[in-house]
């Protein structure tokens, strides 16, 4: 008997068939947790799956992965479905998956974690992004199913708080694969033309299923970037979706939304009646301190008797008169006594005092007193002055006398 001698290839082959054949093979479901992920740009993820004592290799092409609903991360316990086969290339086998689920717990809550947190970290549930809600709306628009009871009930609690603000609908479905790309597209549509003051999108209560559609990244993305503020009111006070807390404001149910996004016009009203009445008795107390005013200014004897003040006025001004006379005079009483004495002494020092004792004064023609002979030629005119009377003189004969050395 001749025997045959395989390839490589052939040989691999061959186990590859011979697995495929095993129909247990074919849709095996092993459980194990992801290590050596990797994820080319091709769309096909290549990873491992082990447990304590084995491995194995996996593969998940493109067609199959865009039917995940989560990332396939290292470390994550999983439960993979597909068929055992061999690589040809270098013979080692594989699982070929077909579907990829989270053990334990399910694809969307996995899905609704790893979002959550990779938004966190990009900043999308920020406060500092968050807006306040006007508090007199002018408009809203309301971004949900259009046959549903929640969409009548929020039109009938907002005409019934705040008849003022326009109601705008934009319906869209709230549940499904397509809900997710209408709602993101309605709150662009929404801020692109300026529909409204505040944006409320949400629905009724559901399963965490049929409200995933506003925990999909499409929803958050175009929540965070709305120029309008964006209310979130999906389900019931347990339920939390992504827009929840990417939303400027989270309302617990769709109700509690159309209570948050309008005034009450009965607290409106009371309030300015509460107002009314503080300003009706804050101009009552004032008038009251006007009359008391009023009142005490009547019994001034400035109103009583007008010309009593003018009298008061001329009685003060006499008192200054004789304070500023007598402070006149005795300001000058003693420059007085120095001119006196004064002139007492200038009296005294006069030349014409020396008169008296009977002796003369003698000038030349310019009245200058003569003090020497030679101040006088011969043949000058002299002015002599006596106690009374003048001569005029003319000089004959003047004398010198030496001046004692």
């Amino acid at each position: 008997m001749e025997r045959r001698v395989f390839s490589v290839s052939e040989l691999n082959g061959l186990v590859n068939d011979l697995l495929g054949a095993i129909p247990e093979l074919n849709n095996v479901y092993v459980r194990g947790e992801v290590s050596n992920h990797k994820a080319y740009s091709s769309g096909h993820h290549y990873f491992t799956l082990k447990d304590e004592t084995g491995s194995i290799r996996c593969v998940m092409f493109k067609w199959k992965a865009q039917a995940l609903r989560f990332r396939l991360e290292d470390g994550m316990k999983v439960i993979a479905m597909g068929r055992v086969g061999i690589y040809a290339r270098d013979g080692a086998y594989q699982l070929t998956c077909e579907t990829v689920s989270a053990d334990g717990i399910g694809d969307l809550h996995v899905a609704y974690e790893q979002l959550k947190d990779r938004l966190f970290r990009e900043g999308l549930f920020d406060q500092s992004h968050k807006r306040p809600l006007p508090r007199f709306p002018r408009s809203v628009a309301i971004i949900t199913s259009p046959t549903g009871a929640v969409i009548h009930d929020m039109i009938r609690n907002m005409r019934r708080r705040y008849p003022l603000t326009k109601i705008m609908l934009l319906p869209v479905r709230v549940q499904g694969e397509e809900a997710p790309a209408e709602i993101a597209g309605a709150i662009r549509y929404a801020n692109r033309h300026h529909l409204a003051d505040v944006i409320i999108t949400g629905r009724g209560g559901g399963s965490f299923e049929d409200l995933f559609c506003f925990s999909d990244e499409r929803v958050a993305r175009a929540i965070y970037a709305s120029e309008i503020p964006v209310i979130s009111a999906v389900g019931h006070e347990p339920d939390f979706t992504i827009a929840d807390f990417v939303a400027d404001v989270r309302a617990a149910t769709p109700t509690q939304a159309a209570e948050l996004v309008v005034p009450d016009r009965n607290d409106l009203l009371m309030h300015l009646e509460n107002q009314r009445m503080r300003m009706l008795q804050g101009e009552r107390k004032r008038l009251e301190l006007l009359r008391r005013r009023l009142a005490e200014l009547a019994g001034k004897r400035v109103l009583t008797d007008p010309l009593a003040a003018i009298q008061d006025k001329r009685i003060l001004l006499d008192h200054i008169q004789r304070d500023l006379v007598y402070a006149a005079q005795h300001r000058l009483a003693h420059p007085r006594q120095q001119v006196a004495a004064l002139a007492a002494a200038l009296d005294a020092m006069s030349p014409l005092k020396v008169l008296h004792r009977g002796f003369s004064l003698a000038t030349d023609q310019t009245g200058a007193p003569l003090r020497r002979a030679e101040d006088a030629p011969v043949g000058s005119l002299v002015d002599v002055r006596l106690e009374r009377g003048r001569l005029e003189c003319r000089v004959e004969k003047s004398i010198l006398e030496e001046e004692e050395t």
